[in-house]
């Protein structure tokens, strides 16, 4: 489903895998990766396919350690809240975690509407941090500032609130297109059946922001009746293939 919130969970215990998957995709908020390893977990992660909101990460892995993990996740430019989950309660062991980047911190045996709670919350804090930065194309996109930034030509582009809103919308729904229905009624809360004009508008308006050039989809493209985000090239190579054909500054919309 477009729009869900990607969550990866890493823990060697297959069956407290299987039950949060379960309880977290109950309602259809979120989607769940498993990884049963630090192994595993790095490829996930260092994969374009999928972009995770947040992890849940144990402590105790057969294959390394949770902590060092979540440190190695963090050295490689990884921003998502991470929550750790351990059966250890020694403070020692609490500060480590956090240390090494954690962004909270839940004891086992857990509730499970607790670490739900815990979870949304730093998911919400995140996104509208300036800690987080989503790649979309050439640009480092902040949510939280309603920026784009180019930095070969360190070049901002500042998008409207709505903009920025849809922008993350298609940018959580991965390879998915996403159609003007869904998108009208999740970013602008409109019922079904409503007109999508408001959507195409702010599509056009928003390619020529971002776009290399006039009439061009290179980013933001087209696809079975609605919009998704072409992110499978580099960064590097997308910069310098538009590079030369780039406006200086496009300032938001009043």
């Amino acid at each position: 489903m477009a729009g869900q919130t990607q969550i990866l969970i890493v823990d060697d215990d297959r069956a407290l895998r299987s039950m949060l998957a379960a309880a977290l995709e109950t309602n259809g908020a979120f989607a769940v990766t498993e990884a049963d390893s630090a192994a595993d977990a790095l490829a996930k992660t260092q994969g374009r396919a999928v972009r995770f909101d947040a992890v849940i990460l144990d402590l105790a892995l057969p294959d390394g350690d949770g902590c060092e993990l979540c440190a190695r996740l963090r050295r490689n430019g990884l921003r998502m809240p991470i929550i750790m989950l351990t059966g250890k309660t020694a403070e020692e062991d609490v500060v480590r975690g956090l240390d090494a980047g954690a962004n909270d911190y839940v004891m086992k045996p857990f509730r499970l509407a607790e670490l739900t709670a815990r979870l949304r919350a730093q998911i919400r804090g995140h996104e509208t941090s300036e800690d987080a930065v989503l790649m979309i194309g050439p640009y480092h996109f902040r949510p939280g500032t309603r920026m784009l930034h180019d930095p070969l030509e360190n070049r901002r582009i500042r998008l409207t609130d709505k903009e920025a809103a849809v922008l993350k919308f298609l940018y959580r729904s991965g390879t998915k297109p996403v159609s003007r229905q869904t998108l009208l009624r999740e970013v602008w809360g409109y019922a079904k059946g409503a007109s999508t004009h408001t959507v195409e508008t702010h599509i056009y308006r928003l390619r020529r922001k971002i776009e290399p050039a006039q009439h061009s989809m290179r980013i933001l493209v087209n696809e079975d009746g609605g919009y998704r985000l072409a992110q499978n090239r580099p960064a590097s190579a997308l910069m310098s293939s538009w590079r030369p054909r780039m406006r200086m500054e496009v300032a938001a919309a009043p």
